[in-house]
């Protein structure tokens, strides 16, 4: 098991962590229970999630033994943000987030053999602890002075909107979180985030305060940045969510796709399960040629078939190609076909018009007079059939599913039209 301490500081995914010595050592000694959390303050995971879900992956595969903390307590309070208060949830709203982002979890661990995954819900030990039981067991071992240096708390406190009482008192209850899974499952180690050291140190120190005895280790891996200065995980249309309904598999497919060549190595290294000549033969192939997106697409079907399935990642790629000219757009079913074209620029219209007309009002050339050039140069398409003359106006029939056509100039360009009832 000391192996995966090497390994995954070869990815890169070890930012922060306690005596690696002692930690090495633990884990020549014996299994070893770890754990990790997640708050429910969405209604899914996102991609940013998934570096810790693929981490506690790889250290049960290790050897490890997981603990999948979903807070249904800390979720009712949220970690303190940098720049402004949370919105509270309502304890329904949370219980029924905590079901799903369990279901999310779920499929990347084994809960069966020796190092089987627990799911663990924090409410389980603090709903019935009343407010000066936490004060007095809890909150007489943690020292204000250095529960201010944490950065998130430090932010707000020199901001105009301060911090709230309830916020600032979130790093107690994930210290508390660490205090009963060592005494509950043998837990000594918590893994998570970088941004989130001053509360896996929260609970280190409570351990070492009311257990002597105990040896207990954090490892944080880094925080995922993108090299164009944008937060890894966003789009334009917001957060890349690991639910299909909130982020379609053909968007979440194409985020990784377009992931930019500066920084596909790092994200092949911390996301990927392929080996290490795997991926430095990608990583090669990258630096010679990076026009063909190698590693992008290898990194891409990985994690859209880990997320999504092999099925719905199959008819991922082939409308990709398809839209492009390189497969068939009849065959693709009609809620892939929709995801596909909801991520292109896209129009909606109660009758069909003449081809020009539509190149030009959905944004694929500036005018008319440039439609009609497109076409006499041979490069306009509709559903990847080029069109024959400046008049030519489409037929019903021509729709896919009997609402769609799929426009292209040139090979790269694309844009949609919706044909709807009125």
């Amino acid at each position: 098991m000391t192996d995966i301490v090497d390994e995954l500081k070869w990815r890169g995914l070890i930012a922060l962590s306690t005596d690696e010595d002692a930690l090495r050592k633990a884990l020549a000694d014996g299994p070893v229970t770890f754990y990790c959390g997640f708050d429910p303050t969405a209604a899914s995971l996102h991609v940013g999630h998934l570096v810790q879900v693929l981490t506690m992956r790889r250290l049960q595969l290790a050897g490890l033994r997981p603990l999948a903390l979903v807070g249904g307590a800390t979720g009712q309070i949220g970690d303190p943000r940098p720049t402004a208060e949370r919105t509270l949830n309502d304890p329904e709203t949370v219980a029924n987030w905590v079901n799903r982002l369990r279901g999310q979890i779920e499929p990347f661990l084994s809960f069966e053999g020796e190092n089987a995954a627990v799911m663990v819900n924090n409410l389980d030990w603090t709903a019935g602890m009343s407010a000066i039981e936490f004060l007095r067991d809890i909150g007489k071992h943690f020292r204000v002075n250095k529960m201010l240096t944490k950065d998130s708390v430090a932010r707000r406190l020199e901001s105009e909107e301060g911090i709230s009482y309830t916020e600032f008192s979130y790093q107690l209850l994930q210290g508390m979180d660490f205090l009963e899974l060592y005494r509950r499952y043998g837990c000594t180690l918590q893994q998570g985030g970088s941004d989130q050291w001053g509360n896996l140190t929260a609970g280190l120190d409570l351990i070492h305060r009311l257990e002597p005895h105990a040896e207990a280790h954090a490892m944080a891996t880094p925080l995922m940045t993108k090299a164009d200065g944008t937060k890894f995980g966003k789009t334009e249309g917001g957060a890349v969510w690991l639910d299909p309904e909130m982020t379609t598999p053909y968007a979440f497919y194409q985020f990784w796709l377009n992931a930019d060549d500066r920084d596909i190595s790092a994200y092949m290294r911390i996301l990927s399960f392929k080996s290490r000549e795997e991926l430095e033969e990608l990583e090669k192939v990258t630096e010679e040629r990076p026009q063909a997106r190698t590693a992008q697409r290898a990194l891409a079907e990985e994690l859209t078939t880990l997320v999504h399935g092999a099925e719905q990642t199959a008819a991922v790629i082939a409308a990709s190609r398809a839209l492009f000219g390189q497969g068939e757009l009849a065959e693709l079913d009609e809620a892939t076909l929709s995801a596909a074209l909801s991520e292109v620029p896209h129009i909606q219209v109660t009758e069909l018009g003449p081809v020009v007309d539509l190149f030009a009002e959905v944004g694929l050339v500036a005018s008319k007079s440039a439609a009609r050039r497109t076409v006499k140069e041979g490069g306009a398409y509709v559903n990847n059939a080029k069109v024959a003359g400046e008049d030519a106006v489409p037929a019903k029939e021509d729709l896919l599913h009997g609402r769609w056509l799929v426009l292209r100039r040139g090979k790269k360009n694309l844009a949609a039209v919706e044909v709807t009832g009125g």
